[in-house]
């Protein structure tokens, strides 16, 4: 082991110090991937010294999530004190299912759930768990909605005509998740969203009035704290209405942006999140620990209990439910997620997550403000959101997008909103400042007055 830590020591270090003047990694196209790399899997083992070069070359040329050139998933950045959690949690190799096997690990992961089920504004008996991602957390919200609706479905079968609610502009896990769920993907109802992303409360109600009339049985709405293009909100408030109105289970996906929770300044945005039934948040996205770290959180943990919990004598012997914490997870073996963004969060503190938060929207105000001040550039995004979506000179979106990353001068992606495709930066990174912001337009600007010809080519700039 200490052999191995060196060599982890040693090859971290020299991607440390690559990233400094090499924040993208050199691009390998994928139908180049096995001839540039050596991932074959041989029968006998090999050296120290070739596992290190094969390791180091690998690392080097994967993707650079953390510096200060990534801006193209809803993720980024690298805090070393969660780090410094995650790598504790490999270690140590707990499985988060039972005390027995979990120890003090249980009691870090309810000691963070009951201070986010307080920061709501839910009582004693809310409750919530860890999973693998938005996706899941998502799934165990339409899980926990279809069965308080539904009592005998988890035994006899879904035999119901179900519908589900969600935005035009939600994510992709919601029909997926419909269909897993016995719903079906032709069960999940598309609302409109107005000019900035957000959902159309009017044709909400008139779609679950239509559903009712014809027989079916709405069971869930998923409201978005973030959309995944804009950055919107949907009005939690106003929702929630309608939800009371009709019975209806309101989930809020804040896989992307719920962690507003945490900023007294940006907390508005989700005003009346403690009137609805469950809410998520990624940690490893706005809080900026290491991936996976996605909560859960549900105002009646009794909901937990009636749609995950088995019994199993052969695994539960030992302690109270309370700290089986496989009783209320959709998975048994599970990974010690919540250390990471425990180590964080008693190292900065609850004010030193909220700058956390604070910056990236400061960051966002900063691209705003440049893209206003700058008559080359087109905004399609709003304030208030950490997606600034933008076009410059006019050239597609995807073509500039895919070059820069092909050049390996900016990992960024696009997105579409009523017709109209944009670059999306995400400023979801903390760990940049003010001039990472500006230096990522230089570098644009730069690369488009460098590579006219390339542009050209790809037929993003008329010759």
């Amino acid at each position: 082991m200490k052999e191995s830590l060196e060599l982890f020591n040693e090859i971290v270090e020299a991607l440390l110090k690559d990233e400094q003047s090499h924040p993208v990694a050199e691009f390998v196209p994928s139908n180049e991937l096995y001839e540039r790399l050596d991932l074959n899997l041989q029968d006998e083992a090999v050296t120290v010294d070739t596992l290190k070069e094969v390791l180091q070359d690998l690392v080097f040329k994967t993707p650079r999530t953390a510096t200060n050139a990534f801006f193209n998933q809803l993720f980024g950045g690298r805090n070393d004190k969660a780090v410094l959690g995650d790598l504790l949690s490999v270690m140590l190799n707990n499985s988060m299912y039972t005390y027995k096997a979990a120890g003090p690990q249980v009691g870090v992961e309810k000691v963070i759930l009951r201070k986010v089920c307080d920061m709501i504004g839910w009582d004693e008996h809310s409750n919530g768990t860890f999973a693998s991602g938005g996706s899941m957390t998502n799934f165990m919200g339409m899980l926990m909605a279809r069965d308080s609706k539904f009592a005998n479905v988890p035994y006899d079968g879904a035999r119901n005509k179900m519908t589900v609610y969600t935005s035009s502009e939600s994510h992709y896990s919601v029909p997926k998740n419909a269909a897993f769920c016995g719903i079906g993907r032709d069960q999940v109802r598309y609302i409109d969203v107005d000019s900035e992303g957000k959902m159309n409360v009017e044709h909400l109600k008139s779609a679950i009035i239509e559903d009712i009339s014809n027989g079916y049985s709405p069971v869930l709405v998923n409201a978005t704290a973030g959309t995944t293009v804009l950055g919107a909100f949907d009005d939690i408030n106003a929702i929630s209405v309608v939800c009371m109105k009709y019975d209806i289970w309101l989930h809020v996906d804040g896989a992307y942006c719920g962690s507003v929770l945490f900023s007294k300044k940006y907390k508005h945005l989700i005003d009346g999140v403690e009137k609805v039934d469950s809410f998520s948040f990624n940690a490893h996205k706005m809080i900026g620990t290491p991936l996976t770290c996605s909560l859960l959180l549900v105002k009646d943990e009794k909901h937990l209990y009636d749609s995950f919990s088995n019994d199993a004598s052969y695994l539960y012997q030992t302690d109270h439910d309370e700290f089986n914490l496989g009783k209320t997870s959709l998975q048994c073996g599970r990974r010690n997620d919540a250390l990471k963004f425990w180590t964080l969060w008693k190292s900065v503190g609850t004010n030193g997550l909220e700058a956390i938060v604070d910056t990236q929207f400061e960051l966002a105000d900063v691209a705003r403000n440049y893209i206003r001040n700058h008559p080359d550039y087109t905004l399609y995004s709003y304030d208030d959101s950490i997606s600034v979506c933008f076009n410059y000179k006019d050239i597609p979106a995807r073509e500039l997008c895919t070059t820069l990353y092909e050049n390996s001068e900016l990992l960024v992606g696009y997105g579409s909103f009523e017709n109209e495709e944009f670059v999306r930066l995400v400023t979801i990174n903390s760990q940049n400042e003010k001039r990472d912001i500006l230096n990522f337009f230089k570098v644009i600007e730069e690369f488009v007055e460098n590579n006219e010809n390339a542009l050209i080519k790809r037929g993003s700039i008329a010759k």
